[in-house]
């Protein structure tokens, strides 16, 4: 099974190695390919899933630079959810 196939169906439940819990709320999805490692930092606000951030890089880790970015970025929606949420008219 793909990593990205069962990311939407298992939710909360998806674990190492696909997935880890970093800190305050935030996930990390990820995935190899070659020597390129791929990374969504991500989320969950009731049964949706927010991305807060997506890249690749040749490190092992996400940089506590970046999971920093992250925490602020889910502050930033959840204090207002509607006015970061893309509703089709």
């Amino acid at each position: 099974m793909s990593v990205l196939n069962g990311w939407p169906k298992m939710g909360h439940e998806l674990r190492r190695p696909e997935a880890d819990y970093l800190r305050d709320g935030v996930y990390e999805l990820r995935w190899r390919f070659q020597s390129v490692n791929y990374r969504i930092l991500y989320f969950f606000h009731g049964r949706d899933v927010i991305v807060l951030s997506n890249g690749l890089t040749k490190e092992d880790r996400v940089s506590s630079q970046e999971i920093a970015l992250a925490v602020r970025r889910k502050a930033v929606f959840e204090n207002d959810p509607s006015g970061h949420t893309y509703t089709e008219e």
